[in-house]
């Protein structure tokens, strides 16, 4: 009796954790619908970009994801909203480059906190 009971709370668990992360089959689905996006994605960039452009943004994609990914985005937006005139060369996405760049820069300041030691010259001994 107690293995019966045993194997019904193994089972609700199994169910539980598996409504919890998802069944393996909606994990495939998932994959299957990211692959068709990045194909999606891929396809549109290859109609935008001429094949320097391309080498340059795949080469950015390797050193700075987040940057190429924002790139990616803002021609993919471009091209739908139909403002590109035709193919972008190597130029053109350098100039695209320095604009995402100067709207994403950081400034960086750095500021020194010195610590007051007690010294003895400080007090004045009498």
């Amino acid at each position: 009796m107690a293995d019966d009971e045993l194997e019904a709370i193994r089972r609700q668990r199994m169910a539980e954790l598996q409504a919890k992360h998802g069944d393996p089959s909606n994990n495939q689905q998932g994959e299957e619908a990211k692959k068709r996006e990045t194909e999606m994605r891929n396809s549109m960039l290859a109609q935008v970009l001429d094949q320097s452009a391309r080498a340059r943004l795949s080469n950015l994609a390797l050193v700075k994801p987040e940057k190429a990914n924002a790139v990616e985005n803002y021609l993919i937006q471009m091209a739908r909203f139909g403002t590109l005139g035709g193919k972008i060369s190597e130029s053109g996405l350098i100039e695209i480059l320095e604009k995402v760049s100067q709207q994403t820069e950081k400034k960086t300041t750095v500021t020194f906190n010195r610590r007051r030691v007690l010294d003895s010259d400080d007090e004045d001994d009498y």
